[in-house]
């Protein structure tokens, strides 16, 4: 798994498609509808920050937790 100073955990659920991710401030959000190869790569990702924010912030509709 990649790792971020801004990320601490990434959990993706295949057969609904969502993407928890908990930030280390402790927020937590649910984005939807998310590709299985884009959560693989967001999961890998050398800067899992820098995936966040490239392919994944402002792309799905999520909601905090």
């Amino acid at each position: 798994m990649g790792s971020s100073s801004a990320i601490a955990r990434v959990l993706y659920d295949a057969s609904k498609r969502t993407l928890a991710v908990t930030f280390t401030s402790g927020k937590k959000y649910i984005y939807e509808d998310v590709p299985p190869d884009v959560a693989l790569e967001f999961q890998t990702a050398p800067s899992q920050g820098a995936y966040f924010n490239w392919r994944i912030r402002d792309q799905y509709e999520f909601r905090e937790l």
